[in-house]
């Protein structure tokens, strides 16, 4: 049986923040859901949460041909936020693909630190985050995403429309339901305080509690 020190004992995150650029509050790209001003305040407050628990920070940030209508490397979209841009972080990479793992050296940097447990915040949730919570869990780490940390924008294409609320809301059920604890700032918070991993659902659990919704 595991005990509550055990547990404490095994929790080591690091902070990932993913994307938090210009671009999706200037440019082209520009999140609605939840609201960016929430959730850059929430990804500042779980950077500077971080640091004082001495929790490590890999910043990540996109690059884009310089040619390119979105994240054109060297460019003011491109550059990151400020509320990241001004706070500390342990690691600086850049990438090309949606995951952080993907042509970087963030698997060697999260080997080299001992780290089991990665704490999402970014953008966006169904885009770069999804494809790291993905990459992530098949690669047998803990995964956490702050859910008002985090953020979405709307789509339309031959497929159909989805709002940036619909897309964010379902990408967080999925999440949970199998791949990554979803939570808000101040359950992490409360959660790196106590030195505690966050609990997450499985795909029959969701499923269950989805047919009993439906029948009510």
């Amino acid at each position: 049986m595991t005990t509550s020190n055990t547990v404490k004992n095994t929790v080591k995150r690091a902070l990932i923040v993913i994307d938090v650029q210009n671009e999706y509050f200037t440019g082209n790209m520009l999140i609605e859901y939840p609201d960016p001003k929430v959730s850059l305040h929430n990804i500042g407050r779980a950077m500077d949460a971080a640091k004082a628990a001495g929790i490590p920070v890999l910043v990540v940030q996109h690059s884009a041909s310089e040619s390119s209508p979105i994240f054109a490397r060297g460019s003011k979209s491109w550059e990151l936020h400020d509320v990241v841009a001004s706070r500390h972080a342990d690691h600086h990479i850049e990438k090309n693909m949606a995951s952080v793992f993907t042509g970087t050296d963030a698997a060697a940097w999260l080997q080299k630190n001992e780290i089991n447990t990665l704490s999402i915040v970014g953008y966006m949730t169904h885009n770069c985050n999804a494809s790291t919570i993905y990459e992530a869990a098949h690669n047998g780490y803990q995964v956490e995403t702050l859910s008002d940390a985090t953020g979405s924008l709307p789509y339309a294409n031959a497929a159909g429309y989805v709002s940036a609320e619909e897309i964010h809301r379902a990408y967080s059920v999925v999440f949970h339901s199998n791949f990554a604890a979803v939570a808000t700032t101040d359950i992490w918070l409360a959660a790196i305080r106590d030195g505690v991993a966050l609990p997450v659902s499985n795909v029959l659990e969701s499923h269950l509690a989805g047919r009993q919704r439906k029948a009510a």
